[in-house]
């Protein structure tokens, strides 16, 4: 797989709170990954407060727009503390320490993980969390989904028959 390291990096930050550190990044972003470029133009131009409020209303109410992996897969059920383990322990196994306030499958944080190491397994096992992530944010009409549809678009078609 070609090197998608910055890509991820920049679609991380992206994704996290839209905060003053973000919109000073924002430049850098938009020319570190030209993919993302959609994204961060819009961002650019929206006044912060209403791009804050964009942000809550996206991914902070229910999980109609989760961004956390593991719920797409479990739900709010047992299941899903196991995931959130194994997520850990695939961090650890890179001598990485996961500390975040979020949980480990943030997809942020996966991002981040796969962007420090080069490691795409997380990713790859959970690119049906993320494809269908992605395709509510469009049902959505949200500019979030430009930065899923980029980061889509580097994982390897899956072939048929295929589970993660």
């Amino acid at each position: 797989m070609p090197s998608f390291e910055v890509l991820y990096q920049a679609a991380a930050l992206c994704l996290t709170y839209p905060d003053d550190d973000f919109r000073a990044r924002l430049p850098l972003l938009r020319e570190a990954a030209p993919q993302l470029r959609e994204f961060t133009d819009h961002a650019m131009v929206t006044p912060p407060q209403e791009l804050a409020a964009h942000y809550v209303q996206v991914f902070d109410f229910k999980n109609h727009h989760s961004l956390y992996l593991s719920w797409w897969r479990d739900g709010d059920t047992r299941r899903r503390g196991m995931s959130l383990v194994r997520f850990k322990d695939v961090y650890r196994a890179h001598g990485l320490e996961f500390t975040g306030e979020e949980l480990p499958d943030f997809l942020p944080a996966v991002l981040e993980f796969t962007a420090r190491t080069g490691n795409t397994g997380l990713l790859l096992e959970n690119r049906e969390c993320v494809e269908q992530l992605r395709t509510r944010l469009t049902d959505f009409g949200t500019p979030y989904a430009s930065v899923l549809d980029a980061v889509c678009a580097t994982l390897p078609a899956e072939p048929t028959g295929a589970r993660p």
